[in-house]
Formats: C-alpha cells, structure tokens, sequence
C-alpha cells in the first residue's frame, strides 16, 4: 500500500493514525476529537486507504477551515455525497484509484499545486464546475457513471484526460486549459459540450470515442486541434480559428460541420458516412482530401490550391461553392462531373490529376451561426 495500514481490521487499509494505529474512520469518539482539534488551516490531511463518511469530511474540512494542506485521498472510499465545494487545497492533491459512491462536488474549488485523480471511479455525479488548478491536472482512466460538469474550470499547466470514460453528460463550457489538453482515447457515452472553452496549447482528441452529439466549438485553440483516429456516432459540431486542425482518419457515422476562419484542415483517409460539410472564413483551406470515403461533402470558401486529392475514391459526391483551387487555363471535364468555375492562371494542385478541381455554381450560403448547445451550468444538486 506504501503506508502504514489500520489496524483495527485485516480488510481495512485506511493509513493508520499514530499513536493509536487505527484509520480515522476506526477511531473512538475522543480519539476522533483529539485529532480533529489538532487540525488547523493548511494542515496535511492523510485519508488514504480510509473510508471517508460524510460526517467525517465534515469534521475535517470544519476543522481546517476548508483549507488544507497536502492533501492524501488515495484509495479512499466515500460512501456518501462527497461535497468539496469551495476548498482550498494547498498543497498537491491525490485522489488516485479512490471510490465515490454518490455525489461528487468539487464546485469551485482551488488547487494551488498539482491534482491527480488517476482511475478514480465516480458511481454518480461529478462537478468540477468552476474549479481553479495552478499546477498539473490529471484525471486518467477515470470513470464517470453519471453526469460530468467542468464548465468555467481553470487549468494553469497540462492537463490530462487519456482513457476516461464519460457516461452521461459532458461539458467543459467556457473552461480555460492554459497549457496542453489530452483526451486520447476517451469515452464519451452522451452528449459532450466544449463551447466557449479556451485551449491555449495543443488540443488533443486522438482515437477519442463519441457515442452522442459533440459541440466540440471551442472558442480559442493556440497551437492545434486533432481527432486523428476518433469516431463519432453522432452528430459531430468542430470550430477552429488560426491552427491546423487534424481530421487524419476520423470516422464519423453522423453529420459533420467543420467551420475554419484562418485555419487549415486535413482530412485524409477519413470516412464520412453522413452528411459533411467544412465552411471556411478568411484564410481557410483544405491540405488533404487524400483517401477520403464520403457518402456527401460540401467544401465552401476554402482554399485549396494546394490540396491533395489522389486517391480521392468518388470525387462525384463533393460539391464546391466558392473555393479557390488550381486549374490551367482552358482544360475541360466530362459532362458528368458538376458544374466548373475557373480561376485561370493559377499553379496546378499539390497531386493533380485531371479531374481533381471542380465546383459547384456560385452560392450564397447561409452564415448564421448554429445553435448553442444544451447549458452546462451546474444543477443546484451539485452545487459545493
């Protein structure tokens, strides 16, 4: 276990209190006191191992004044509502492999140093909701059974997600992730909402599994957004504004709807069995549609004068509206591929073959933005 166990009983492995050698959760009732009385304001709290009831979070964070210090929940069981709201944890944090049997609330919450929650498993809710983390935030292989809302959450430094399984809602509205976000591999089961947030570094959904509708919209992406290898089932909603954004190998089984202001997409070998369409705003463009399997794709105002498009298997089912790719001057196509525009003069395409360059008739089309997903404010339940 690395710590000294309970000794009150072979099942318990809650971290013995010395000098009594018994977890606190197996303290008699005046030995509980003595304890509690010792605790102040940034004391170090060891409940590892230990089965934490409600009444005795209580005591403790009573005690302290909802400021502690180091802070040890390792293993730890919490049979019942888990209510953190508004603690202040001063010192690195360790939730690792512990147990939440009910509710979880860490509603605005402050860690001012590192936080790790690695394979914790979350039987209900969990609220994140508001939290603020200065240092390294980690929540691998975590299981969330019910609803998970990280919406307004503050992470300063790297942040973490790698093999997590979300089963009910998600939302990371308006969150801020200051240095790299890592969702590789995760689950999502239901809907999952990034409106509004904010990723300053890299934004990294690798092989990453959404069963429902995904807003992924985030409001900023500092160096770069990729799904390479992900599947959607649902409806699948991405923004981007000024980075690459990496669509390599992306199954997505629903609607797609790519929007790109000064960004760039690649596609390549991914596979569109619903309806998918990239718009594109100022210095948009498309780098690959190489190996693309499309049952319908509509490109609009993206440049793709240096696309790849070989091993494009049926370019019929693309349409373009105002977008600019290379075509050499006079060259003509079959009757049966849509309707060209030319722009003569420009350089050929990156892998041009000729038909590669085609578009649809001049269109206006619409520009409203879409709808706001569903709110994740924090119901009043998981409020701190």
């Amino acid at each position: 276990m690395g710590w000294v166990v309970c000794a009150a009983s072979p099942e318990c492995t809650g971290s013995a209190r010395q000098p009594y050698g018994r977890c606190l959760a197996h303290l008699e009732r005046d030995e509980l006191d003595d304890v509690v009385r010792g605790l102040a304001p940034g004391s170090p709290v060891d409940l590892r191992g230990t089965v934490v009831s409600e009444a005795l979070l209580e005591q403790v964070l009573t005690a302290t004044r909802r400021t502690l210090g180091r802070a040890r929940f390792d293993r730890a069981v919490f049979p019942d509502e888990a209510r953190f709201g508004a603690v202040l944890f001063g010192g690195d944090a360790s939730f690792d492999h512990a147990a939440f049997h009910r509710l979880a609330s860490f509603y605005d919450a402050r860690f001012t140093g590192n936080v790790s929650f690695g394979e914790v498993r979350f039987a209900r809710e969990l609220s994140l909701h508001g939290v603020a983390v200065t240092g390294h935030a980690a929540l691998d292989r975590v299981v969330a059974g019910g609803d998970a809302l990280f919406g307004s959450a503050r992470f300063g430094r790297t942040s973490s997600f790698r093999h997590a399984e979300f089963r009910g809602f998600t939302s990371f509205d308006g969150a801020l992730f200051a240095g790299d976000a890592g969702f590789r591999g995760c689950r999502f089961g239901r809907t999952v909402s990034f409106h509004k947030a904010r990723f300053d570094g890299l934004a990294g959904f690798e092989a990453v599994r959404f069963s429902a509708r995904t807003y992924l919209t985030p409001a900023v992406t500092g160096r770069r957004l990729t799904l390479a290898g992900a599947r959607a089932s649902g409806a699948l909603e991405l923004s981007a504004a000024g980075c690459p954004v990496d669509l390599r190998r992306l199954h997505a089984s629903g609607e797609l709807t790519v929007r790109l202001q000064d960004a760039e997409v690649d596609l390549e070998e991914a596979t569109l069995r619903g309806p998918a369409a990239v718009i594109g705003r100022g210095a948009a463009r498309v780098v690959s549609l190489r190996g693309v399997e499309a049952e319908s794709l509509e490109l609009t105002r993206l440049d793709l004068t240096a696309c790849r498009f070989a091993g494009l298997p049926r370019p019929d089912r693309v349409r373009l509206t105002g977008c600019a790719f290379a075509a050499p001057r006079g060259l003509r196509f079959p009757p049966k591929w849509p309707l060209l525009r030319w722009w003569p003069g420009r350089r050929r395409a990156a892998g041009e073959h000729p038909w590669h360059e085609w578009s649809s008739p001049p269109a206006d089309p619409p520009t409203d933005p879409p709808a706001d997903p569903p709110s994740s404010g924090p119901p009043a339940h998981l409020a701190g």
